[in-house]
């Protein structure tokens, strides 16, 4: 019978403790619907060796997985101490220096990577480096030498990052290691570039024009850590295929308090403008050790969930973490159990109006009939995906089967809530020739039962993206075939 269970999909990072033999097939089997290749480490060859072997892994397990590739973007570091790390005291002077070839550093100071730092700063403003860990407060700025004061007693080690409290910093999304980086992405065909630390719709604009001239058809993911990204937050998400909510940088930068309240919001907007949306960053970061999360880890995983989130991130849990394929059942059976107890109530009062495409519209009436009569499946030819994707807008307890002949389009359906992709080989087939292999299909699969009823969406012709313009109430009989409109059970 087809797992029809959980709605809610699992992007899970990939690094050294996924790289045993077996481990991937384990992920696939416990729940992973996307991998996270993480650019931001190691070198990119071993992204690709881990894209080969996720594709192998897909095979093996017979379920298709997609890619998502992360740009580190930019990504502001300190740079390497002579014995790899330093205990600042509070009170204490230290400085920073932005130069090209600054000394290795020490107790007194240390390089960082981005030698545009001081133009971007005032006295006193705020720096947190280490996730926050570390707070340093800029007295003066005295050529490319950054002087600071310690505000807390900590250690500070080689490589850790760097932001400004309250956001600020002029550097650009789309650096020249990121387009680099978005050429291998393309030649290894991934289905998702993930733009790191983007401000605004241009950052966007300018990843996904080199991902095209590259000849990459992915879907651009729009990480929201920036604080100048909350301000551009509608038109980052118009330009943008799929969100994420960042919440490590973002809630450095904007502190803590503010974060939650921020992460709904960015959910509510992005599903408004018809965009999937991802919650991310130590979701079950306890996992990286323990072989079970804490309850709060549990309620936050459950809290995303019912926000609407379409899927949630595991980064360190399975990138690093003692127990990966635990992290990942975790999360599968956190997610499943936020659906079970979530109330369903689409408000169409406030739905979109004037629509300009007709899959839209076809999507918005299906599943307010969804709502009002109750079927038991939604079942969508979709050649893009576009259809499945404004279907899965509307939160509903009714899975949305969404059959397509393309498998970059049924891979990046993979991060959509509440679809379920299946593989269909439409070529040469009438839409009423496409209709009854794929009803008899799920029939076939224990997917839908005899009499039951379901909201069928197609187009007049195959093979045509964004020809979506037909719906039919149909019920299943006992041969398995759409009954109730003759068009769809004739031979």
């Amino acid at each position: 019978m087809m797992q029809v269970l959980r709605r809610t999909r699992i992007l899970a990072t990939l690094g050294p403790a996924t790289d045993a033999p077996g481990v991937l097939e384990d992920l696939l089997n416990a729940g992973v619907d996307c991998v996270r290749l993480n650019f931001s480490h190691g070198d990119p060859s071993e992204q690709i060796a881990r894209a080969e072997r996720v594709r192998a892994a897909s095979k093996a397990v017979g379920r298709e997985t997609g890619i998502l590739a992360d740009l580190p973007g930019p990504k502001i570091r300190v740079e390497r101490f002579e014995n790899d790390r330093v205990e600042l005291v509070a009170g204490q002077r230290f400085d920073l220096l932005a130069e090209a070839d600054a000394p290795l550093g020490n107790t007194q100071f240390v390089g960082v990577s981005y030698l545009g730092l001081p133009n971007d700063l005032n006295a006193g403003d705020v720096l947190l480096l280490d996730d926050g860990m570390v707070q340093l407060q800029v007295e003066a700025i005295e050529g490319q030498r950054i002087i600071t004061r310690v505000l807390n007693t900590s250690v500070l080690s080689n490589k850790k990052g760097l932001n400004k409290l309250g956001g600020g910093l002029s550097l650009g999304a789309v650096t020249e290691r990121d387009r680099e980086l978005i050429a291998i992405a393309a030649s290894i065909g991934v289905d998702f570039i993930a733009v790191s630390f983007c401000r605004n719709a241009e950052d966007m604009e300018e990843a996904r024009s080199v991902a095209r001239a590259h000849g990459s058809q992915a879907a651009l993911v729009a990480k929201i850590e920036r604080a100048e990204a909350i301000t551009n937050l509608g038109e980052i998400i118009a330009a943008s295929d799929v969100v994420m909510v960042a919440r490590g940088d973002l809630g450095v930068e904007i502190g803590d308090a503010a974060l939650p309240g921020l992460q709904k919001r960015i959910i509510k907007e992005s599903l408004a403008q018809d965009r999937i949306v991802i919650t991310a960053t130590q979701m079950l970061q306890s996992m990286v050790d323990s072989p079970l999360p804490t309850r709060a880890e549990v309620l936050d995983v459950a809290n995303a969930v019912i926000d609407g989130s379409d899927a949630v991130m595991l980064s360190q849990e399975t990138a690093a973490g003692k127990w990966p394929v635990e992290a990942v059942a975790a999360m599968a059976r956190i997610c499943v159990g936020a659906e079970e107890n979530l109330e369903v109530d689409a408000d169409y009062t406030s739905a979109k109006r004037g629509l300009d495409r007709a899959d839209q519209a076809i999507a918005m009436a299906a599943m307010f009939l969804t709502e009002h009569i109750g079927v038991g499946a939604i079942v969508a030819l979709t050649e893009s995906g576009g259809t499945a994707r404004f279907l899965s807008r509307f939160r509903s307890r009714v899975p949305i089967f969404a059959f397509s002949n393309h498998a970059d389009a049924r891979r990046r359906m993979r991060l959509m809530r509440d679809v379920f992709p299946v593989a269909l080989d439409t070529s040469g087939l009438q839409p009423r020739e496409a209709a009854r292999s794929a009803i008899k299909y799920l029939f076939d699969q224990g997917a839908l039962e005899v009499g039951e009823r379901l909201v069928f969406t197609s187009g007049e012709a195959m093979e045509q993206l964004g020809a979506t313009n037909t719906l039919r109430l149909l019920v299943v009989d006992e041969a398995g075939n759409a009954a109730g409109l003759g068009d769809l059970s004739q031979t």
